[in-house]
């Protein structure tokens, strides 16, 4: 009977009535397949969708790493506001001149739009009218992990996801995270969306790649005293301006170690105190997350394998399904 009831409720609805419990800790919030997805969705609807996306994402990492870990951190920014619904791609119009993409979080920083851009195009040729966007940032993020990592984060990603047709710049800052946050507010922040502690600090890894523009964390990380690395600080004072502006802001690599790669290098470097963002360092702030920087660090295998999970946990975030949702023709509009 309960799973008669709950088939017949949104995903949104279902995950907004669990949001206070997931809070408190102690709900598991519904499964990709309680929001209407599942893996091989287009099996039959659109066949060699998947394989397509995954060609030009491979090309483009293979060009350009950074991208990659742009796609990724795509995916977070589009489920964390209005769900998982492509709302992120949305471009301005005279109707509505500042959408999400024009958020404070992810402008100018956030990259790859013209990847997703290609391979909804390339499947519109296979396809037309039948994979939404949702669906091909959720595929493009896993087959970026496959390929930054080296093949080793390698999972199957549900899909079904509708795209939205709202677009706010406003809402980026309600949901996402600042790199300020301590380990409280990032707690919270994650449990708004069902995720949970171990969620947070797994997906918090995504940031073993990338690049990071230097207002992210200057001056408060570079402040003395402050828990950084010494030398690491210096190397920091040495490639950013002390007071950043919007016409001097550079970017610096997130991972020293392992830029490139998508590993286990950044607990690794949050136990070593090189790590750029107060939200990094908080990591370290209590006994529970502690103890989880040091398994992902020192286990081999244990954070790939929970990265999986989470990434496919984060995927199903608010889903539209049905008259909440469409496939739309082109990312950048709604139809």
């Amino acid at each position: 009977m309960a799973s008669k009831v709950a088939s017949l409720l949104s995903c949104a609805l279902l995950m907004a009535a669990t949001w206070q419990a997931a809070a408190a800790g102690y709900y598991n919030p519904p499964s990709p397949d309680a929001c209407g997805l599942k893996v091989g969705y287009y099996h039959d609807k659109c066949p060699p969708a998947e394989a397509i996306v995954k060609h030009v994402v491979g090309a483009a990492v293979r060009q350009n790493p950074g991208i990659g870990a742009g796609i990724i951190r795509m995916l977070f920014h589009d489920c964390f506001v209005e769900g998982c619904d492509a709302s992120v791609l949305l471009d301005p119009t005279p109707a509505n001149p500042q959408p999400e993409k024009l958020g404070p979080p992810n402008n100018p920083s956030l990259r790859g739009f013209e990847v997703i851009d290609a391979a909804k195009a390339a499947v519109e040729h296979a396809c037309p009218g039948v994979v939404s966007c949702a669906d091909i940032i959720a595929f493009a993020a896993r087959d970026a992990s496959f390929f930054l990592s080296h093949r080793r984060v390698n999972f199957d990603m549900p899909a079904g996801r509708l795209d939205g047709r709202v677009s706010n710049a406003s809402r980026t800052l309600d949901f996402l995270p600042p790199p300020t946050f301590d380990l409280s507010q990032l707690v919270a922040n994650f449990a708004t969306k069902g995720l949970g502690v171990e969620d947070m600090v797994v997906l918090s890894g995504a940031h073993t790649v990338g690049r990071s523009h230097c207002s992210s964390f200057v001056p408060d990380r570079l402040a003395v005293p402050s828990d950084i690395n010494p030398s690491f600080a210096m190397s920091l004072r040495g490639q950013c301006p002390a007071s950043p502006s919007s016409n001097n802001d550079p970017t610096v690599v997130q991972d020293v170690v392992t830029p490139d790669t998508l590993d286990n290098q950044y607990y690794k470097n949050v136990l070593a105190h090189r790590v750029l963002f107060t939200s990094d360092a908080s990591l370290l702030a209590s006994q529970a997350t502690a103890k989880l920087v040091s398994d992902n660090a020192n286990i081999p295998g244990w954070w790939e394998d929970r990265f999986k999970a989470a990434m496919v946990k984060m995927a199903s975030v608010e889903v539209k399904t049905g008259s909440s949702g469409e496939v739309r023709r082109n990312c950048r509009v709604v139809n």
